[in-house]
Formats: C-alpha cells, structure tokens, sequence
C-alpha cells in the first residue's frame, strides 16, 4: 500500500496556513509542503490578535495559500486522498474560513472531509517529526491553553493539569504589553530576559509545590505589574531584568507542575516516560532547559518539534487528519465549526477555580 496525501488547512488565529502531508501504512509520516502565512504585522498596534481583522485577512489569502501547498508539495488536489481542516477551537470567523474552505473543495473534487481539533493537531506533532509512541505525557503551552494531558492514542486524552486563570502564553503577551515590548510578547520577553539579572526582583512562585499539577499565573501578571509601577519609569535595564526574573518564575511552575505530573503517569505506565511539548510557549529555551533536567531527573525522554511546528501551522492539521483518515473517521459537510473544543470533554472546567480566593 502507498502513502496516504492529505491537504490540511488551519486558520484558527492569526496565521492561514496549508500544507499536504504523506503518511505511509507503517505509520511513519513526511512534509510535502508547510505554507504559513502570518498576520503579526496586520495585528502589531493593536498588541493582540484582533479577530474580525484575522477573519477577513484569511479569507483574503486562503485561497492562495491552498494553491501555493499543493504547487509546492508538487501534487494535484486530484492526487489528494482526504482534506482535513481545524474546525476548532478558536476564533470562530477564522476557523469558519478555513472549514468553509475544505468542505467547498473536499465537495467539488469528491475527496473525503476531516474536522480537526486544532489542540490535537498540537498533541499528535510529535509523532510526525519524532515517531513518539502512545502513551505519552503532553504540556500544551500556548496563548489559549496551559494544560498537561496523558495522550493514549488518537482521540483519547485525559486531562492531568490545567491552569485555573490565565494561560501562559497569554502571560507572556501581557508581560510584553506591559513592558512596551513588540508582539507577539513570547520572543520578546525572552530576548530581553536574556540581557537581565533574575535576581534583582522577586516575584512569587504560584502553586508550586501543590499536589494538583494545575498552573496559575494570573497572581504573577499583577506582580509583574506592580514591580513596573513601583520601577516606573523604567529604563531598559529595568525591563531586561524584570523579563528576566517573570522568564525564571514561569519556567520554575511549568517544572515544578510537570515534575507533579510525572510521578503518577510514570508509575501507571512502567518504564521510563516521554513529555511533549506543544504551543508557541515550547519555543522558549529557558522552559525547556528546565523541562530537560526535570526529565533527566526521572529517566525519561523530552520531545519537543521544531519550532516552525510548534506554532500554528497546516502540516500538523494536515497529519491529524492522516491519523484519523488511517483510523476510518469521516466527516459529514454539516460539520459545525466550534469555538470551544476540549481534548478532554469530560474533565472539569477550572477557569475562575483561582479567582475570589476559591481553591484550586
């Protein structure tokens, strides 16, 4: 049996992008093509994503995107075996766009429809780029989304952790507003945090040492914030160093909540477990450093792909989309688009657990 070509498409944000991905019968995947185009400098005053320019910016190049993949994967949409879309969750005018598009090709060239959750298209990467066998432990990281999940295969997830505010990319973002720093905030706390001392603020430390590996960084934000104030006005050695000492508090939590999480999932599995990491924030090297030697610690195996496939990108919709197209799954044109789409349907909500003194 040959490969399997799927065309995936993802415009769940502030990127449209396409790509067409192989995947074989033993499993093992290739990219043909990853087209990304990104929106940073449309949404750069406004230091955010804003989302009725994101929609109309999609529908303003989608179309291009698509024809530049299949150009540059050197295929056909005719050569194409299933069509696979995020479907959610995200912004809505965004994911409609991209959907709306795969539904309209997968109709007229008679091709299988495949809704993707975006978040699984970030838990399954790994697999694609590494060979990563189920099960592995996974810590998404975006600007939506902190949580920790056991992945046991294709649509089975069970949600361990998960912030109770604020997301930790999202954290980033308003430390770099704060700061006066450019968008997205990610980068550019991490390359001022570069030029700090860690030391000269103190800033807390939430939940850590809590049973629960749940994340909480709505209380370091207001730190942050106060600091500045209290610093104002700041000079860029003060936001150097104040970069610094929010880049070390962030990467203290994530390894302390991860290394919470290890203990049960490694004792349930046996041998020695693999972490994921996944989202935008994976890109950090200070995390991962630290996520290294939490891993070292307990004898296991830290993955992290490449980053251009840690953000939003089509090859790993495309590759979800392989994954489930190799399992049987299907899906009609009546498929919803979805703002919200939890990996793990039956977990609790947590968001606002943190707020007013509720407990976690």
């Amino acid at each position: 049996m040959g490969e399997t070509l799927i065309l995936g498409l993802e415009s769940s944000c502030d990127e449209t992008a396409a790509a067409v991905v192989a995947r074989s019968a033993d499993g093992r995947g290739r990219i043909l093509s990853n087209v990304v185009l990104s929106q940073i400098e449309e949404h750069a005053a406004f230091g955010g994503v804003v989302p009725e320019i994101a929609a109309r910016a999609h529908v303003d190049v989608m179309d291009g995107v698509v024809r530049a993949a299949l150009e540059d994967a050197g295929v056909t949409l005719a050569e194409i075996d299933a069509i696979a879309a995020t479907a959610g969750p995200g912004l809505i005018g965004g994911v409609l766009v991209g959907l709306m598009t795969a539904k309209a090709l997968a109709l007229g060239a008679g091709k299988p429809l495949i809704a993707v959750n975006h978040l699984e298209g970030h838990a399954l990467t790994a697999r694609l780029t590494d060979s990563v066998a189920f099960p592995y432990l996974l810590l998404l990281v975006s600007g939506g989304h902190s949580q920790i999940l056991r992945v046991d295969g294709v649509g089975q997830y069970r949600r361990i952790g998960t912030t109770i505010d604020d997301a930790l990319g999202e954290a980033f973002d308003k430390t770099a507003k704060l700061l006066q720093l450019g968008y997205p905030g990610g980068p550019e706390v991490e390359r001022m945090a570069a030029l700090g001392n860690a030391e000269r603020f103190t800033l807390p430390r939430p939940l850590l040492g809590r049973k629960e590996p749940n994340f909480s960084f709505s209380g370091l934000k207001t730190a942050v914030r106060l600091e500045a104030t209290a610093a104002a006005p700041m000079s860029q050695q003060d936001v150097a160093d104040l970069c610094a000492a929010f880049q070390v508090a962030v990467a203290d939590v994530v390894a302390d909540r991860v290394g919470v999480a290890l203990g049960p999932f490694s004792a349930e599995t046996g041998g020695s477990p693999t972490l994921v990491v996944a989202g935008g924030v994976a890109a950090n090297k200070a995390i991962r450093a630290r996520l290294e030697a939490v891993l070292t610690a307990h004898g296991g195996r830290l993955v992290v792909p490449p980053g251009k496939l840690c953000t939003d990108n089509g090859a790993m919709i495309a590759w979800t989309g392989a994954e489930r197209f190799a399992l049987g799954f299907r899906d009609g044109l009546d498929v919803a688009a979805r703002p919200r789409w939890p990996l793990d349907s039956a977990a609790e909500p947590l968001i606002g657990k943190g707020r007013l003194g509720a407990k976690a």
